[in-house]
């Protein structure tokens, strides 16, 4: 999985990256080499806006793009929230696939064509 992680009004320190590495690591176990993710990090200058440090990802997947968009008062916490909400929209979209390609041998299985024959 290719990463791509910005920032926008913040300061992009090497343990900022890593953290960020690491939280999206496992998502890239579960994807395609292919796929492509990019992070954004920023921080809302309005003092009256309380969840000030927002993240933002895409997901570019063969076939579907996912996104995702977080807000809190620490970086550390957005990231997190925004890693559990991608990781949730990567188990959805997979768990689709399989149950697509299952409903399609069965399907064929039922047609009394060989499960193999599809393109």
């Amino acid at each position: 999985m290719r990463m791509e992680i910005r920032g926008r009004n913040v300061e992009m320190t090497d343990d900022l990256r890593e953290m960020v590495r690491k939280r999206f690591a496992r998502l890239g176990r579960q994807v395609s080499p292919l796929a492509t993710l990019e992070v954004v990090l920023s921080e809302e200058k309005n003092p009256r806006v309380a969840d000030s440090q927002v993240a933002e990802a895409t997901f570019y997947l063969k076939g579907v793009t996912l996104h995702a968009h977080e807000s809190s008062p620490e970086m550390t916490h957005t990231v997190r929230e925004l890693a559990e909400d991608m990781g949730r929209q990567v188990k959805k979209h997979r768990e689709l696939r399989r149950k697509r390609s299952r409903t399609r041998k069965l399907v064929d299985q039922m047609r009394g064509r060989p499960a193999e024959a599809r393109p």
